[in-house]
């Protein structure tokens, strides 16, 4: 089945390579992914962009893949190449079970118990990043994913509820640059700032940050695209209702451009209906005709953000 193999899956194969998986469904027959960690010795290492590349590159080639759908260069697995799926919601349930769970672990114990206290399906949750794997480290975030649209929406409500009352709190000023500085983002502090505060996709723990993560059911999208180049825009947000989804969706109203398509996180849910906003991103036509921009046309996205012009509270 396809649809066994959902975005923030990890994916393990072999030679000791584990990839995340950025896209539910096939594309000729392999998983869309892209190299995140090495086995190295009895451990696994984390690998950058470039690294990764260059690994795959001179050691396994045959994952270098080039997605005809997306005009990008992205990772790719055949699924009988996969010796071990790492589950999101599997990996949860194990660390909810743990009779010793480390300190981290117990942050995250702690955070579900707080959302099924708030009527939470603990079967609409998972795990995914460094706990997923079993390699997190003292300063490790802690990276929810959410399954359903609906119940994203309402844990983000709830959130704001438990900052209110004292139970969550709040990224104080270190933590927010310190999550701006990782992002590497086009934006001024303030500007991203701004615009997370009011996503309640994240919030603290016991001093430790965590982040949620939006799983819906892929787009029936068939068309194939071809980049036409990079496009500076304002335009207003007439539809967000796909805005934390990934990839993130906007509609905007333009005479030939239809919407923005974002695949990185830090734009995800940036925007909402009836705002204006400044656009950089790579415009594509699709095959069917249809005009998108995307931002995050490149793992880095340099250069392609969406800014909020027009803000309201």
């Amino acid at each position: 089945m396809t649809s066994c193999y959902q975005a923030k899956d990890f994916i393990e194969t072999a030679e000791g390579l584990i990839f995340a998986v950025v896209e539910q469904g096939l594309e000729e027959g392999k998983v869309l992914c892209f190299l995140r960690y090495i086995k190295q010795g009895r451990g696994w290492v984390k690998v950058a962009t470039n690294e990764a590349n260059q690994h795959l590159k001179l050691n396994a080639a045959q994952y270098l893949f080039y997605s005809k759908k997306k005009a990008a260069h992205l990772h790719a697995v055949f699924v009988k190449d996969i010796f071990l799926h790492h589950s999101p919601r599997e990996r949860l349930q194990t660390i909810l079970a743990k009779k010793n769970p480390d300190l981290i672990e117990q942050d995250c114990i702690t955070l579900c118990r707080l959302l099924i206290q708030k009527g939470v399906s603990i079967d609409t949750l998972g795990i995914t990043g460094s706990l997923l794997l079993g390699v997190q480290k003292q300063s490790s975030d802690i990276d929810i994913v959410v399954y359903g649209r609906e119940n994203f929406h309402s844990i983000r409500q709830i959130i704001k509820e438990l900052i209110v009352v004292g139970d969550l709190n709040d990224l104080n000023a270190k933590d927010w640059l310190d999550s701006y500085q990782r992002r590497s983002c086009d934006l001024s502090y303030s500007d991203y700032v701004w615009h997370e505060q009011r996503k309640y996709n994240k919030a603290m723990i016991n001093e430790r940050k965590f982040d949620l993560n939006l799983i819906v059911a892929a787009h029936d999208d068939t068309a194939s695209y071809k980049k036409q180049g990079a496009v500076k825009l304002q335009v207003e947000i007439i539809d967000d209702h796909y805005a934390f989804d990934y990839p993130a969706r906007f509609k905007i109203k333009h005479d030939t451009i239809q919407e923005i398509i974002c695949y990185t996180a830090t734009y995800t849910g940036q925007a909402e209906v009836g705002e204006w906003v400044d656009v950089s991103g790579a415009l594509e036509l699709a095959s069917d005709g249809v005009q998108r921009i995307v931002v995050g046309s490149s793992r880095e996205a340099e250069g392609e953000y969406i800014n909020v012009v027009a803000k309201f509270r």
